[in-house]
């Protein structure tokens, strides 16, 4: 088939990528010229495991192409996927402006029946709302569904989430629409739900808002673990095992981010709210995540009374491992709350530091290394579980510290490993301190 894909940030890019890989012909469109030309050049402008590789052989194999251009990227499409950005309003809100725009561009330029895939994220009634906006500035001649496709991505593993979906879910009110995107998805012979529009866009909301709704939840917990000297490790475990439940998204530590949850959890909220349907548990898991993000902080705060002039190394601005992406990263409300309270902040990630720049400028240091980072810092926060970070000698790397402290806010190292080290005090989230002294 040859299918356009309408912007080219995570869910396009992979999705074009990917699509090319399983023997579809693409073409990813985008209005940013500067990536488009690395694109070109055979160069991912965001970081991803997998997609760079992929990107050049089908590239190279004919199967994959990248334009500015609209009306070459539309002429030729059986199929249009629309992957722009929904990001979150003030108000909480979705911001489909993008979406919109992109109607604008690609409806008069569409000259035979095509379907139009919703993929970006968006609330529900919105396909509906595009079906009309297309009708209204495509040719008359044309005959144009609006389908809805939502995407289950986790950034880090996008590739292959893309290839090996847990689940597809196609939204239509056409029979015959349904089967051209079944076949489109064919080789990857994945499980398909076909339903109507609006139960496909509530299903993209539901499922992040649940996941959030369980990460607050294990969050909730473990504060409680450390209240009454539990360890929310062993509590998880023990939830996990229960099939009812299940072991994903139940890991204690600084809460979600990322472009998903924060924005999908707020939109769903917004919709209820418009809808007029309570929904307190929505509410509650935002401000125990908004909370989360300061346990860090305040637990330094205890250990030291105050914060000013103290060295503080940060490993990890990422969200999470495997991505550059820092958007409503904890790293984020942890760095600016040190400042606030007068410490000196350097810190050192092994792909988003150049993001970071971006945010903070000169008010932190670069470290180009974790020993470099480590070095003469009264503590560590601990704030992405980057492989590397656990696999270090840490015996070895906190005797360059002026103090061996360490606040862990994934619970990256073991127990074992902590009483390895001679002399420590590690500060993990849901489990009771190790404070070790140094044997005279």
């Amino acid at each position: 088939m040859n299918i356009a894909v309408i912007g080219t940030g995570y869910v396009g890019l992979s999705t074009g990528v990917c699509l090319a890989e399983i023997g579809h012909h693409v073409t990813c469109v985008d209005t940013n010229t500067e990536k488009i030309t690395m694109l070109n050049q055979g160069i991912s402008p965001i970081y991803e495991p997998g997609l760079e590789e992929l990107l050049v052989r089908n590239r190279k194999a004919g199967r994959l192409e990248f334009t500015t251009s609209h009306h070459s990227g539309v002429e030729r499409a059986d199929i249009i996927i629309v992957a722009v950005g929904t990001p979150q309003q003030s108000s909480g809100e979705a911001d489909v402006s993008y979406l919109i725009q992109a109607m604008i561009d690609i409806a008069p330029l569409i000259q035979k029946d095509t379907l139009v895939v919703i993929k970006s994220t968006v609330p529900v009634g919105t396909n509906e709302k595009v079906k009309k906006m297309i009708d209204h500035f495509a040719p008359k001649h044309v005959l144009i569904d609006v389908v809805s496709n939502p995407e289950f991505l986790r950034q880090g593993s996008a590739v292959h989430d893309t290839l090996h979906p847990d689940r597809i879910v196609i939204g239509c009110d056409n029979e015959s629409a349904a089967v051209v995107i079944k076949n489109m998805y064919a080789p990857l012979k994945a499980p398909i739900l076909i339903t109507n529009p609006r139960s496909a866009e509530m299903i993209k909301y539901a499922s992040n808002a649940f996941l959030a709704t369980k990460i607050s939840f294990i969050n909730n917990i473990g504060n409680l673990c450390e209240a009454v000297g539990a360890d929310v490790d062993s509590v998880s475990m023990g939830m996990g095992l229960d099939q009812r439940i299940g072991s994903a998204f139940l890991k204690s530590g600084l809460g979600y981010g990322g472009s998903c949850f924060p924005k999908d959890v707020s939109a769903l909220l917004s919709t209820a709210k418009e809808f007029e349907v309570s929904f307190r548990m929505i509410e509650e898991t935002i401000l125990i995540n908004n909370r989360q993000k300061q346990l860090l902080v305040k637990k330094a705060i205890e250990r030291f009374e105050s914060l000013k002039d103290k060295k503080i190394a940060i490993l990890g601005f990422a969200f999470k491992p495997e991505t550059d992406d820092m958007r409503e990263a904890p790293s984020i409300t942890i760095i600016h709350s040190l400042l606030k309270e007068g410490a000196k902040v350097i810190g050192f990630d092994p792909v988003a530091t150049d993001n970071a720049k971006k945010l903070f400028g000169n008010q932190i240091i670069y470290a180009q290394s974790v020993e470099e980072t480590l070095t003469d810092a009264d503590a560590i926060f601990l704030v992405t579980e980057w492989n590397e970070f656990k696999k270090l000698d840490w015996a070895e790397i906190i005797v360059k510290m002026k103090q061996p402290i360490i606040f862990d806010g994934r619970n990256c190292l073991s127990e074992e490993l902590v009483r390895s080290c001679e002399e420590v005090e590690y500060y993990p989230v849901g489990k009771p301190p190790i404070v070790k002294k140094k044997k005279s």
